[in-house]
């Protein structure tokens, strides 16, 4: 009797093995937004991470968090890192690829609550007087984390924060835009 539940068992593990193995050995999450102004003024929104706290759907989240900023103090080079609550957990964004109106790329390292690395990107396309912003993440996942993956769907996890973001994000560079015709 014992003999046959440990071959159930070990059949059941097997086969979870086989299921975990099975999943995507990569991840990408993105999310669309059309913003009513120049590419200039949103890349300029993104392209400085002190301007982050304003739309960022994570700085609303713990207020207590502490941030720092080092390097560049916007572009390439610039670097983001930060510590709170179990929300947020601690992390450090340094911002690898600047394109003018085009790109950005972010290496974007998490520490706690799980190590992980991933990269952001942030791709602009000039649409008249508009502006099509797409903000992606992207990494690899190991054995663990396709156990998690299993569990827990990072498109609708992350999914929900991209389109809080940029919905903020819009609002933001589209009120700066109007005051700006207001005052010009």
């Amino acid at each position: 009797m014992i003999r046959k539940i440990l071959i159930a068992l070990a059949g059941i593990v097997v086969v979870f093995v086989a299921i975990v193995a099975m999943q995507p050995s990569e991840y990408r999450v993105a999310r669309t937004a059309t913003i009513a102004a120049p590419a200039p003024a949103v890349f300029a929104q993104v392209n400085d991470f002190h301007k982050w706290e304003a739309w960022s759907p994570w700085a609303k989240l713990d207020p207590a968090m502490k941030q720092t900023y080092e390097g560049a103090p916007a572009g390439t080079g610039a670097i983001y890192a930060w510590a709170g609550n179990n929300e947020v957990g601690e992390g450090r964004m340094t911002l690898t690829e600047s394109r003018p109106s085009d790109l950005i790329r972010i290496r974007l390292e998490f520490l706690k609550p799980f190590a992980a690395t991933s990269t952001a990107e942030f791709a602009f396309k000039p649409e008249g007087n508009r502006t099509v912003v797409t903000w992606s993440m992207a990494g690899n996942v190991n054995f663990m984390a396709k156990i998690v993956h299993l569990f827990m769907d990072m498109d609708r996890m992350i999914g929900d924060k991209f389109e809080q973001g940029l919905a903020r994000l819009k609002s933001i560079t589209e009120a700066g835009q109007s005051t700006a015709r207001s005052q010009g």
